[in-house]
């Protein structure tokens, strides 16, 4: 009998030892790898004939990513764990939006793929100048403003010399900062002759433009960021498209930093899945004192509700997302 008990033993730490020598992929990891084959390849795409392929597989990196768990995908945008130079951080942070929006429209997993692609490439026609925008005080001069309107259309030009010749993926970078009223550019499109693909990109950009810190400006909330973004009359935001970004984010999304009613401050940890309640980390109590255990806390219970969405000066709360998150938000 001893034996037996033996063997089984054996034979459980055998069956047990793949996945103990394969934990789980990194979301974090993984989103990060792809932001560093981005920019080495936008860098040089104007030397590229070829890169349709190239730029795919970094799309389905992207996907695979998000699909692996999308709570610490977006987590990573409002946490800042992406690194490397804005202009391709924020091109992959947009990406994880839009993967987010169209898969839950429904969309084709081709269709998906299209639009993260564009997301990866929206900006490249000014790649070179972005971060120097980024950097700069005060306000762009009329050279610099000519840049940023005729980006749209430098970036779908570069993209079919790169080898590119899909037709979503193109008309979504071109039309995504065009305007309902004709406002928008480069080419003062209106209504209908934006497509769906693009007003999806474009809000995504906006939003994810938004949550994050620039030299010039503090950073949004998201909530603030989401309430700006579907309350634009200029941009005349479709309703299934707002309802997809609510649902898809919610006014307290994974990442967000907030303060409880009961004077608690952490880090939300899940999106909300219907029900209305939010999971919390909590990692400071009412007094400031770091909370030692792991303790989390929903917002079902009593004075637990979220009083406050805070900026990351304001919660100054310092931890791994790992320590959140567990293995698949490692670095």
């Amino acid at each position: 009998m001893n034996q037996q008990l033996s063997s089984l033993h054996d034979l459980s730490m055998q069956m047990s030892e793949p996945a103990r020598l394969n934990p789980p992929p990194s979301v974090l990891h993984e989103l990060n790898l792809a932001n560093k084959r981005l920019e080495t390849l936008l860098s040089d795409l104007r030397n590229e004939h070829n890169a349709d392929g190239d730029l795919r597989n970094i799309a389905r990196e992207v996907v695979r990513a998000v699909e692996l768990n999308p709570d610490i995908a977006l987590a990573c945008v409002f946490l800042n764990q992406i690194a490397g130079t804005y202009a391709v951080r924020h091109c992959i942070e947009t990406a994880v939006v839009v993967v987010l929006v169209a898969r839950g429209m429904g969309r084709a997993a081709n269709e998906v793929l299209s639009l993260t692609a564009a997301a990866l490439t929206m900006n490249v026609g000014m790649i070179r100048h972005q971060d120097q925008f980024q950097c700069k005080v005060g306000c762009l001069d009329d050279d610099e403003m000519a840049i940023v309107r005729r980006h749209p259309s430098d970036s779908a030009e570069l993209l079919k010399y790169a080898g590119v010749d899909d037709d979503d993926w193109i008309s979504a970078v071109l039309l995504h900062h065009e305007n309902d009223d004709g406002s928008g550019y480069p080419e003062g499109k209106c209504h209908d002759e934006i497509t769906q693909n693009a007003r999806i990109l474009g809000m995504a950009d906006r939003y994810c433009a938004q949550v994050s810190a620039r030299n010039y400006r503090c950073s949004l909330t998201p909530n603030e960021a989401l309430d700006r973004v579907l309350g634009d009359t200029i941009r005349s935001c479709d309703p299934r498209l707002a309802e997809q970004f609510r649902r898809q984010l919610g006014t307290y999304p994974p990442g967000c930093l907030v303060r409880l009613a009961n004077g608690e401050t952490g880090v939300v940890m899940h999106r909300d899945n219907g029900d209305g309640v939010i999971e919390v980390r909590c990692l400071r109590d009412s007094s400031g004192k770091t909370i030692p255990a792991t303790v989390h806390r929903r917002t079902s219970e009593p004075e637990c509700s979220i009083a406050e969405v805070l900026s990351e000066d304001d919660a100054d709360l310092r931890f791994s997302m790992k320590q959140v998150w567990g293995a698949q938000a490692s670095l």
